[in-house]
């Protein structure tokens, strides 16, 4: 079952907009972290996070949307200097309002969590050597085999698999170094997992989301609170966790490097994330 807890979004959303821009037409910029702001080896390039500070200046709306949970995602945003506004973690299970007079510069406004028990099963009984994590409803990881990824922000508590069946959800994490990207596809299809949302990573890799919960589906959230017109969404992504997210914008644009499906879906092909893609991308945004 999906829970979704939200507190009020209320806040001068306007306060980064200071008139360089016609307010009608300020654009609502979704961004994805791994593979379109930095290399998979997590740096960011020079001319990427000049083009999305110059964005921000510019006074548009440029949320971060990414597969990351909260304590992960805080660096990209402080790296860009964004310091008010939105961010969109963990696929869409958690969204944050910035706000720099906060204790925490942040705060949670929206969270969905799930039961994991019944996926967390069945993904054992066809995957028993895979390693599982689980980000729970307070921001704590727990996980099987030592499991650590940078993705989690925070180091993983190691418990035993009954522990994670009885734990509430944000998003769970499934790796296998003993499959190929193929057996673990198959394994997948194979299983039908229903009751979540799930998107398969590059490699053995799966995320786990609560039913009906994306990035679309949080930027949606906000587009409506932001009261910004479908056409004026861009968004910019490379993952098959972004194929709802660049369906959802008014110009969604895949990273030269993504695969198939995901070309398939975009508006438009930039190039990859080692030519900095997305930075042409963003500047194009200030013509």
């Amino acid at each position: 079952m999906t829970t979704l807890t939200e507190t009020s979004v209320a806040g001068n959303d306007d306060q980064r907009n200071d008139g360089q821009n016609d307010p009608a037409q300020k654009l609502m910029v979704a961004l994805d972290v791994d593979g379109t702001l930095v290399n998979h080896d997590g740096h960011m390039s020079a001319p990427v996070r000049e083009a999305a500070q110059a964005v921000v200046a510019a006074g548009h709306e440029v949320l971060i949307a990414t597969g990351r949970s909260l304590n992960a995602t805080l660096p990209i945003i402080e790296q860009i200097g964004i310091d008010t506004g939105y961010a969109v973690c963990c696929n869409g299970g958690v969204t944050l309002r910035l706000d720099p007079a906060h204790p925490d510069g942040y705060e949670v406004i929206r969270k969905a969590t799930f039961d994991p028990g019944p996926a967390l099963r069945a993904l054992r009984k066809r995957l028993p050597m895979a390693k599982y994590a689980l980000e729970d409803e307070h921001g704590n990881f727990l996980s099987t085999e030592r499991f650590q990824d940078a993705s989690f922000g925070v180091e993983a508590i190691g418990v035993d698999f009954q522990t994670m069946l009885d734990a509430t959800a944000v998003r769970v994490v499934v790796f296998s170094s003993e499959n190929t990207s193929e057996e673990f596809n198959e394994a997948i299809k194979h299983i039908g997992l229903s009751g979540v949302t799930y998107s398969v990573g590059w490699t053995a890799w799966l995320d786990i989301a609560a039913e009906g919960v994306t990035k679309a589906s949080a930027l949606e959230h906000l587009r409506g609170h932001l009261s910004i017109e479908s056409h004026l969404t861009v968004a910019i992504g490379d993952g098959r966790n972004d194929i709802e997210m660049l369906t959802w914008a008014g110009r969604g644009v895949a990273m030269g490097q993504a695969p198939d499906e995901v070309l398939a879906v975009a508006d438009e092909v930039t190039m990859s994330v080692h030519d900095d893609g997305a930075a042409h991308v963003l500047r194009s945004l200030l013509s």
